[in-house]
């Protein structure tokens, strides 16, 4: 596991797991919400998007999490591991209130400074929904991936907690 790929909903831990495997193996993490965003929650380019993401997956070592649908491919081509956290969206949505006391009024830190953390309901809807909207698009995009590539499924705090020990 040297290009290690980290994608799931909102609030499924993949900036929390991408900052434990980083500090464990070793290996520079990129949370693309910290990457991708600008000051005041103005977005990138779909252009800068590509140039940045493409320049990460160069390095011959990285843990990138993120979702980014439109930029995936770019991630899940050039990783050796990819890991879903397939999280429940009642855990996601308890973690993403829990994330908006937590960091209420500040930047938490996988986000781009001047981004202070904020909650509305497209956000809500988006991870409600991502069981029956993004879910199957991503399983079928794991699908298609080559057989070589190590496709790890996490459905529970339990199973992320013993990926972590044994990596």
């Amino acid at each position: 596991m040297n290009k290690i790929a980290i994608i799931g909903s909102g609030g499924s831990g993949k900036s929390t797991l991408a900052r434990q495997m980083g500090k464990k193996r070793n290996i520079p993490v990129w949370h693309l919400d910290r990457l991708l965003w600008k000051p005041n929650w103005t977005p990138t380019t779909k252009e800068e998007q590509v140039t940045i993401q493409t320049t990460l997956v160069k390095g011959e070592q990285w843990i990138i999490d993120g979702n980014y649908n439109g930029t995936m491919a770019l991630r899940l081509e050039a990783a050796d591991t990819i890991i879903f956290l397939d999280q429940s969206r009642w855990i996601c949505s308890y973690r993403v209130f829990k994330r908006m006391v937590t960091y209420r009024n500040r930047t938490r830190p996988d986000m781009k400074e001047g981004c202070t953390e904020r909650l509305n309901l497209t956000f809500l809807k988006w991870i409600w929904d991502y069981p029956k909207k993004k879910k199957p698009m991503v399983l079928a995009k794991l699908e298609q991936l080559p057989k070589d590539k190590n496709i790890i499924i996490l459905r529970t705090r339990q199973e992320v907690k013993r990926f972590l020990e044994s990596t």
